[in-house]
């Protein structure tokens, strides 16, 4: 099996709860600690086996093979990237069914993660994420006082639309935020706006 590491949590000195996003499920597992098993993070992506125990509900993670990214010993696209797949954690660790969307658009996201700017990846990974589920707001209507925007509009979590003068933050151009949404394209997003919608995004999902 692959999956990409959303989560880790220490036990028992070494010993680690591991999350893993795989295609189709989350898998939470146990991790000895040992002196032959390689080096594990989060935002890692690995192969591995699920070996069944008969004393825990939760199963031990085994043989695993990590699959490295090119970007990998860049220090600040692994930061990022850690900061990004992070939130997939609390997004989906009560969902009941996943489907591949989520695996897939981490896959992706992955692959082009030092192609371009990550946190424009990142963004543009995020809106498909909302319109996937359903959430995506593309009828500017203010969330904070319901009435239509005609002009500057700002995003608050969630990529909810606002007036600028509602929210008190920084404004997105309309026609950039028009083009992110039709093509998930952030080319005609500025630094400064990229900038806002990745702190929006660090939020949570």
């Amino acid at each position: 099996m692959q999956g990409f590491i959303i989560n880790l949590n220490r036990v028992k000195e070494e010993d680690l709860i591991v999350t893993i996003l795989s295609r189709g499920s989350l898998e939470t597992l146990y991790r000895f600690y040992g002196a032959r098993h390689g080096v594990i993070n989060l935002g890692f992506k690995i192969d591995y086996e699920i070996e069944p125990s008969a004393k825990s509900t939760i199963g031990r993670l085994k043989d695993v093979i990590h699959i490295g990214y090119p970007w990998i010993n860049n220090r600040e696209l692994l930061g990022l990237w850690q900061n990004f797949t992070k939130l997939f954690y609390k997004h989906l660790k009560e969902a009941e069914e996943l489907g591949d969307f989520y695996f897939a658009l981490l896959e992706s996201a992955s692959q082009n993660w030092n192609r371009q700017n990550p946190k424009r990846v990142a963004i543009e990974s995020y809106v498909k994420l909302l319109r996937h589920e359903g959430r995506l707001h593309t009828e500017m209507f203010c969330f904070l006082c319901s009435k239509k925007i005609e002009q500057e509009i700002s995003l608050i979590r969630a990529f909810l639309p606002t007036h600028q003068h509602c929210s008190h933050t920084y404004p997105i151009k309309q026609q950039a935020l028009e083009e992110l949404y039709k093509n998930n394209s952030s080319l005609f997003l500025d630094d400064k706006e990229v900038e806002r919608l990745w702190s929006v995004l660090m939020e949570g999902l």
